[in-house]
Protein backbone atom coordinates (compact mmCIF):
# COMPACT_ATOMS: atom_id res chain seq x y z
CA UNK A 1 0.00 0.00 0.00
CA UNK A 2 3.03 2.65 0.94
CA UNK A 3 6.74 2.16 1.01
CA UNK A 4 9.61 4.11 1.66
CA UNK A 5 13.38 3.46 0.32
CA UNK A 6 16.18 5.14 1.82
CA UNK A 7 14.25 8.29 3.36
CA UNK A 8 16.65 10.97 4.49
CA UNK A 9 14.93 14.40 5.42
CA UNK A 10 17.06 17.40 6.35
CA UNK A 11 15.69 20.90 8.02
CA UNK A 12 18.23 24.35 8.78
CA UNK A 13 21.06 21.86 8.05
CA UNK A 14 20.29 19.34 10.51
CA UNK A 15 19.36 16.04 9.88
CA UNK A 16 15.81 14.66 11.24
CA UNK A 17 15.59 11.38 9.34
CA UNK A 18 18.29 9.38 8.41
CA UNK A 19 18.09 6.11 5.95
CA UNK A 20 14.66 5.28 6.39
CA UNK A 21 13.16 1.90 5.35
CA UNK A 22 9.35 1.68 5.72
CA UNK A 23 6.58 -0.55 4.05
CA UNK A 24 2.81 -0.87 5.08
CA UNK A 25 0.71 -3.85 3.85
CA UNK A 26 -3.35 -3.41 3.11
CA UNK A 27 -5.34 -4.04 6.02
CA UNK A 28 -2.10 -3.49 8.73
CA UNK A 29 -1.49 -0.97 11.48
CA UNK A 30 1.89 -0.05 11.85
CA UNK A 31 3.08 1.88 14.94
CA UNK A 32 5.74 4.78 14.87
CA UNK A 33 7.10 4.69 18.39
CA UNK A 34 9.67 6.65 20.32
CA UNK A 35 10.46 9.14 22.18
CA UNK A 36 10.02 13.06 22.00
CA UNK A 37 12.14 13.76 18.96
CA UNK A 38 13.06 10.65 17.97
CA UNK A 39 11.64 11.37 14.24
CA UNK A 40 7.83 9.54 13.80
CA UNK A 41 6.18 12.45 13.56
CA UNK A 42 8.09 13.71 10.98
CA UNK A 43 8.43 10.30 9.39
CA UNK A 44 4.43 10.69 9.58
CA UNK A 45 4.38 14.15 7.85
CA UNK A 46 6.44 12.33 4.59
CA UNK A 47 4.46 9.25 4.39
CA UNK A 48 1.34 11.43 4.66
CA UNK A 49 2.66 13.62 1.82
CA UNK A 50 2.73 16.77 3.76
CA UNK A 51 7.00 17.40 3.86
CA UNK A 52 9.23 16.25 0.51
CA UNK A 53 11.82 14.26 2.10
CA UNK A 54 15.43 15.45 0.91
CA UNK A 55 16.15 12.14 -0.37
CA UNK A 56 14.96 8.83 -1.31
CA UNK A 57 11.73 7.51 -3.22
CA UNK A 58 8.16 7.04 -2.02
CA UNK A 59 5.61 4.47 -3.29
CA UNK A 60 1.62 4.76 -3.08
CA UNK A 61 -0.15 1.44 -3.92
CA UNK A 62 2.96 0.32 -6.32
CA UNK A 63 3.18 3.76 -8.41
CA UNK A 64 6.03 6.15 -7.48
CA UNK A 65 5.06 9.49 -5.82
CA UNK A 66 6.39 12.59 -7.68
CA UNK A 67 7.14 15.45 -5.72
CA UNK A 68 3.99 17.35 -6.71
CA UNK A 69 1.79 14.53 -5.40
CA UNK A 70 -1.06 14.76 -7.65
CA UNK A 71 -4.61 15.07 -5.85
CA UNK A 72 -6.09 11.62 -6.90
CA UNK A 73 -3.86 10.15 -4.33
CA UNK A 74 -4.60 12.75 -1.16
CA UNK A 75 -7.85 12.45 -1.99
CA UNK A 76 -6.62 8.50 -0.86
CA UNK A 77 -5.70 9.34 2.81
CA UNK A 78 -7.16 10.54 5.83
CA UNK A 79 -4.90 12.00 8.85
CA UNK A 80 -6.26 12.61 12.92
CA UNK A 81 -3.49 14.85 14.56
CA UNK A 82 -3.02 15.44 18.00
CA UNK A 83 -5.13 18.32 18.48
CA UNK A 84 -8.46 17.81 16.96
CA UNK A 85 -8.98 20.56 14.17
CA UNK A 86 -12.23 21.24 14.13
CA UNK A 87 -14.29 23.48 12.14
CA UNK A 88 -16.55 26.11 13.99
CA UNK A 89 -19.63 24.45 12.66
CA UNK A 90 -22.11 22.13 13.62
CA UNK A 91 -20.55 18.27 14.59
CA UNK A 92 -22.11 16.69 11.85
CA UNK A 93 -20.88 19.28 9.11
CA UNK A 94 -17.63 18.65 10.63
CA UNK A 95 -17.67 14.88 9.70
CA UNK A 96 -19.57 15.96 6.74
CA UNK A 97 -17.01 18.56 5.22
CA UNK A 98 -14.76 15.34 3.35
CA UNK A 99 -17.30 13.92 1.61
CA UNK A 100 -19.40 17.00 0.52
CA UNK A 101 -15.89 17.57 -1.14
CA UNK A 102 -15.80 14.35 -3.07
CA UNK A 103 -19.49 15.31 -4.14
CA UNK A 104 -21.25 12.59 -2.78
CA UNK A 105 -24.77 12.77 -2.64
CA UNK A 106 -26.88 14.48 0.84
CA UNK A 107 -28.02 11.08 1.41
CA UNK A 108 -25.54 9.02 1.28
CA UNK A 109 -23.46 11.92 3.77
CA UNK A 110 -26.24 11.31 6.16
CA UNK A 111 -26.02 7.79 6.44
CA UNK A 112 -22.36 7.57 6.41
CA UNK A 113 -21.68 10.64 8.78
CA UNK A 114 -24.29 9.10 11.08
CA UNK A 115 -22.78 5.83 11.18
CA UNK A 116 -19.44 7.19 12.19
CA UNK A 117 -21.02 8.81 14.55
CA UNK A 118 -22.56 6.17 16.18
CA UNK A 119 -19.34 3.94 15.71
CA UNK A 120 -17.81 6.75 17.88
CA UNK A 121 -20.46 7.32 20.65
CA UNK A 122 -21.25 10.63 19.83
CA UNK A 123 -24.00 10.50 17.46
CA UNK A 124 -26.12 12.65 20.35
CA UNK A 125 -23.45 15.45 19.78
CA UNK A 126 -24.27 15.37 16.22
CA UNK A 127 -25.77 18.89 16.30
CA UNK A 128 -23.48 20.59 18.54
CA UNK A 129 -20.98 23.24 17.80
CA UNK A 130 -17.95 21.47 17.61
CA UNK A 131 -16.27 24.32 19.67
CA UNK A 132 -18.24 23.23 22.77
CA UNK A 133 -16.74 19.95 23.01
CA UNK A 134 -14.83 18.19 25.42
CA UNK A 135 -11.35 17.04 24.56
CA UNK A 136 -12.22 13.32 24.27
CA UNK A 137 -15.33 14.12 22.45
CA UNK A 138 -13.70 16.53 19.94
CA UNK A 139 -11.44 13.07 19.16
CA UNK A 140 -13.91 11.30 18.39
CA UNK A 141 -15.32 13.54 16.00
CA UNK A 142 -12.16 13.81 14.15
CA UNK A 143 -11.73 9.88 14.10
CA UNK A 144 -15.48 9.82 12.33
CA UNK A 145 -14.29 12.25 10.01
CA UNK A 146 -10.84 10.76 8.71
CA UNK A 147 -13.38 7.36 8.75
CA UNK A 148 -16.05 8.52 7.11
CA UNK A 149 -13.90 9.21 3.54
CA UNK A 150 -12.88 5.64 3.89
CA UNK A 151 -9.35 6.19 3.45
CA UNK A 152 -7.09 3.63 1.87
CA UNK A 153 -5.01 4.74 4.31
CA UNK A 154 -5.14 6.14 7.52
CA UNK A 155 -2.42 8.33 9.59
CA UNK A 156 -2.75 9.11 13.13
CA UNK A 157 -0.08 11.23 14.88
CA UNK A 158 -0.66 10.77 18.81
CA UNK A 159 -3.96 10.88 18.82
CA UNK A 160 -4.45 10.60 22.71
CA UNK A 161 -1.78 12.30 23.69
CA UNK A 162 -4.25 14.82 24.79
CA UNK A 163 -6.50 13.27 26.97
CA UNK A 164 -6.57 11.87 30.18
CA UNK A 165 -6.12 8.26 31.20
CA UNK A 166 -9.79 7.36 31.25
CA UNK A 167 -11.15 9.15 28.15
CA UNK A 168 -7.21 7.72 26.41
CA UNK A 169 -8.39 4.35 27.66
CA UNK A 170 -12.19 4.29 26.15
CA UNK A 171 -11.04 5.25 22.77
CA UNK A 172 -8.71 3.00 22.51
CA UNK A 173 -10.98 0.04 22.72
CA UNK A 174 -13.76 1.53 20.72
CA UNK A 175 -10.75 2.26 17.98
CA UNK A 176 -9.39 -1.01 18.48
CA UNK A 177 -13.31 -2.51 17.43
CA UNK A 178 -13.32 -0.01 14.91
CA UNK A 179 -10.22 -1.65 13.34
CA UNK A 180 -11.34 -5.33 13.36
CA UNK A 181 -14.26 -4.55 11.66
CA UNK A 182 -12.98 -2.27 8.97
CA UNK A 183 -9.21 -3.13 8.56
CA UNK A 184 -7.97 0.49 7.56
CA UNK A 185 -4.54 0.37 6.68
CA UNK A 186 -2.93 2.50 9.43
CA UNK A 187 -0.05 4.20 10.57
CA UNK A 188 -0.23 5.24 14.07
CA UNK A 189 2.38 7.61 15.95
CA UNK A 190 2.64 7.69 19.86
CA UNK A 191 5.05 7.87 22.39
CA UNK A 192 3.39 5.25 24.44
CA UNK A 193 4.18 1.53 24.07
CA UNK A 194 0.80 1.41 25.11
CA UNK A 195 -1.56 2.47 22.31
CA UNK A 196 1.15 0.52 20.08
CA UNK A 197 0.34 -2.66 21.78
CA UNK A 198 -3.42 -1.98 21.92
CA UNK A 199 -3.30 -1.16 17.88
CA UNK A 200 -0.37 -2.24 15.81
CA UNK A 201 0.69 -5.70 14.55
CA UNK A 202 3.89 -3.84 13.77
CA UNK A 203 6.02 -1.39 15.22
CA UNK A 204 9.23 0.55 14.50
CA UNK A 205 11.31 2.27 17.54
CA UNK A 206 12.74 5.32 16.21
CA UNK A 207 15.72 6.80 18.11
CA UNK A 208 17.69 9.95 16.72
CA UNK A 209 16.00 9.91 13.43
CA UNK A 210 17.00 6.64 12.62
CA UNK A 211 14.64 2.69 13.03
CA UNK A 212 16.53 1.36 16.36
CA UNK A 213 13.83 -1.48 16.15
CA UNK A 214 10.92 -3.43 14.39
CA UNK A 215 8.76 -5.87 15.43
CA UNK A 216 5.31 -6.79 16.67
CA UNK A 217 4.82 -5.48 19.89
CA UNK A 218 5.29 -8.74 22.42
CA UNK A 219 8.68 -9.08 19.97
CA UNK A 220 10.10 -5.77 20.73
CA UNK A 221 9.41 -6.26 24.51
CA UNK A 222 10.84 -9.28 24.61
CA UNK A 223 13.91 -8.86 22.48
CA UNK A 224 15.04 -5.25 21.97
CA UNK A 225 17.24 -5.49 19.86
CA UNK A 226 19.64 -3.14 20.81
CA UNK A 227 20.74 -1.39 24.73
CA UNK A 228 19.27 1.58 23.68
CA UNK A 229 15.95 0.60 22.52
CA UNK A 230 16.10 -1.69 25.74
CA UNK A 231 16.46 1.35 27.97
CA UNK A 232 13.79 3.24 26.16
CA UNK A 233 11.39 0.15 26.81
CA UNK A 234 11.83 -0.01 30.41
CA UNK A 235 9.69 2.92 30.60
CA UNK A 236 6.68 0.66 29.76
CA UNK A 237 7.65 -3.17 31.48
Amino acid sequence: MLEAREITWMQDHKTILQTINFHLSPGECVGLLGPNGSGKSSLLKILAFLETPTSGRLFFQGQSVPKNVPLAIRRKIAIVFQESLLLNTRVFDNVAIGLKIRGLSKETIRKRVDYWLEQFGVIHLSKQSARLLSGGEAQRVSLARAFAIEPDVLFLDEPFSALDAPTKEGLRVDLAKVFKVTQTTTVLVSHDFKDIAHLASRALILLNGQVAAEGSPPELLQNPQKEEVARFLAHFS
